[in-house]
């Protein structure tokens, strides 16, 4: 007799040319637990919306169709199965992380993760938080020291400094001691100088060449603005680009364009300032996984991120995979 196939929640998409607008709710079977993975029940996930133009949404590493695919790649919940060989994890521990871009995502009540892709979420963090942090945290913290060796006393060029990954640059260059100049919109002004910035320049209606002179650009924007920005940049200074490759080079400085990786240090690094209070987040609307749909396809603008809550109705023990196995 076979067992029965448990169901979940999850968001997936189909069409790409659709992008968020072809976003479903729909019911999935619950993912099993491959060597090495763990089982995490979700409670809170976060969204990229450029995730949709990642060839690995549509893809696996063979370039191989999978959709329907399940988007969504930050998280925070519990653990709830381990698979075989999986250690260094125990069911019941609170978990955030950062899950594999070629996998089904978080934007489900349950998701099939690496335990490597995985950092303990303290106990005083909610899981709110915890899954706003991952990606915008990591790609800050890694844009600005492992690729920008920001040094103190260095001028910081943060654009989009209001948003969600500009919040954490502006804060995080500011703590290390860099001069922040933040760009955004008019309206962004006020949440950018909250966050930090010293000084902040208003890209509909200032000259952003005014600034003069740059130690580092974090450009979450491209296109005209990165051109113009490289050109700003200070002899032996860096362009870091999160927006793919970059087309402008400075004159003398490095550019470099990179995608995020998860490390554990690093997440912990972050998570300690939230904690502490030197770090905030930037979370601008919180849904459900019932209303994610309408909250990923805002007739607004928004600032800051999107976070989707998921509470899972509590189950019995679900089957494991061949050769999988459960903590006591």
């Amino acid at each position: 007799m076979t067992e029965e196939k448990i169901i979940m929640k999850a968001i997936v998409v189909t069409d790409q040319a659709a992008g968020t607008a072809g976003m479903k709710l729909v019911e999935r079977p619950e993912p099993p637990a491959a060597i090495n993975d763990v089982i995490v029940q979700i409670h809170s996930s976060g969204f990229v919306p450029t995730e949709l133009a990642w060839p690995s949404t549509w893809t696996d590493r063979r370039d191989r169709d999978r959709t329907p695919s399940i988007p969504g790649h930050e998280l925070a919940g519990v653990v709830t199965a381990l698979g075989y060989g999986t250690t260094g994890l125990s069911v019941g521990q609170r978990v955030f992380g950062l899950a594999d871009w070629h996998r089904d995502g978080t934007l489900a009540e349950y998701v099939a993760i690496e335990a490597r892709n995985l950092a303990p979420l303290p106990g005083d963090v909610d899981f709110t938080v915890g899954a706003s942090l991952p990606i915008s945290g990591l790609t800050a913290w890694q844009g600005l020291f492992q690729h920008g060796r920001l040094q103190a006393g260095q001028s910081v060029l943060a654009h989009g400094a209001a948003g969600a990954v500009g919040s954490m640059v502006t804060q995080l260059a500011r703590e290390a001691g860099g001069y922040v100049i933040g760009t955004g919109r008019a309206a962004d002004r006020q949440k950018a100088l909250d966050f930090g910035a010293q000084e902040f320049v208003d890209l509909d209606n200032d000259a952003l060449e005014d600034v003069g002179g740059v130690d580092l650009v974090f450009d979450v924007i491209g296109g005209d603005i990165q051109k113009r920005s490289a050109g700003m940049i200070r002899a032996g200074g860096t362009l870091v680009s999160v927006v793919g490759p970059t087309e402008a080079r400075p004159a003398d400085g490095l550019t470099v364009d990179f995608v995020v990786e998860f490390d554990r240090a690093q997440l912990s690094e972050i998570v300690q300032r939230v904690r502490d209070g030197r770090l905030r987040t930037n979370i601008g609307n919180i849904a459900t996984l019932d209303d994610a749909v309408a909250a990923l396809n805002p007739t607004e603008r928004r600032n800051g991120k999107t976070i989707i809550r998921t509470v899972a109705v509590q189950r019995n023990r679900r089957p494991l995979p061949e050769g999988g196995r459960r903590a006591a």
